[in-house]
């Protein structure tokens, strides 16, 4: 019964997972959703901007500190670890709602760009770095990366299975196409507000610090000079660019 009950907290963290991930399109989007980027009842800019903030942050906290090993080792003493990672998956989708429904609309324009051939390869773009994302999550483990394998594996007692090192694919050109994937989708836009240029400025901003000087240092630590050797051939989330690159 009580793998039975973990099997289906891993299901239902995935589809939540899945609603915000679907959800989190539109909303950057600016389409089909009933609440996105730059609609909803506009407040003063100052507060608009404290609000988005506070809600980036609580989103950025949440993500880094339960990211890192030693929350983990910590955190599985009070849960289970085979749902350590369905628990991270599902509060950072639930904070990831919480930015959708309370995210204040910015609407002044910084750019506009005109002509329906520029809109169309800006939305190609658009869609090209959500299919990144989303192709880089197989490219590595999409499963185990949100959960499922773990609570599978307690389900028909196999002992839990890590991550594998593996570099093909868009893993080849940058380290960590998962992140570019997200940066491509969040400034594609051919309607850039205020509101969407804090969005895009905050969380590029913070792929790259939390990339740089924690993730990194994690893999580096887990993988030792198999990474080490990967950051001197590989940029970090550009391709063909050095930035990010290990000397």
């Amino acid at each position: 019964m009580k793998k039975a009950i973990i099997f289906l907290y891993g299901i239902l963290a995935y589809v939540v997972f899945l609603a915000s991930f679907l959800y989190a399109i539109g909303f950057v989007g600016n389409f089909i959703v009933p609440k996105s980027i730059d609609s909803g009842e506009a407040s003063g800019m100052t507060i608009s901007i404290v609000i988005n903030l506070v809600l980036l942050s609580l989103f950025a906290i949440q993500h880094s500190v339960m990211a890192r090993p030693s929350f983990k080792k910590k955190w599985t003493k009070i849960i289970p670890e085979s749902i350590e990672r369905s628990t991270f998956v599902l509060l950072t989708s639930l904070l990831l709602f919480l930015i959708f429904w309370k995210w204040q609309p910015m609407t002044t324009q910084v750019w506009n760009v005109e002509g329906e051939t520029y809109v169309l390869i800006i939305n190609i773009i658009f869609w090209i770095g959500w299919v990144i994302v989303l192709l880089s999550t197989f490219m590595i483990n999409h499963f185990h990366l949100f959960g499922l394998d773990q609570v599978y594996n307690k389900l028909i007692s196999k002992p839990p299975t890590g991550l594998k090192f593996k570099e093909h694919f868009f893993y080849k050109f940058v380290r960590h196409p998962i992140m570019t994937g997200f940066i491509i989708a969040f400034w594609a836009t051919p309607d850039m507000t205020q509101g969407h240029l804090l969005f895009a400025v905050v969380t590029t901003l913070y792929i790259i610090v939390a990339v740089k000087y924690l993730e990194e240092r994690d893999l580096r630590n887990e993988l030792g000079d198999a990474y080490v050797s990967y950051q001197k051939r590989v940029p970090m989330l550009f391709p063909f660019l050095k930035f990010g690159k290990k000397e």
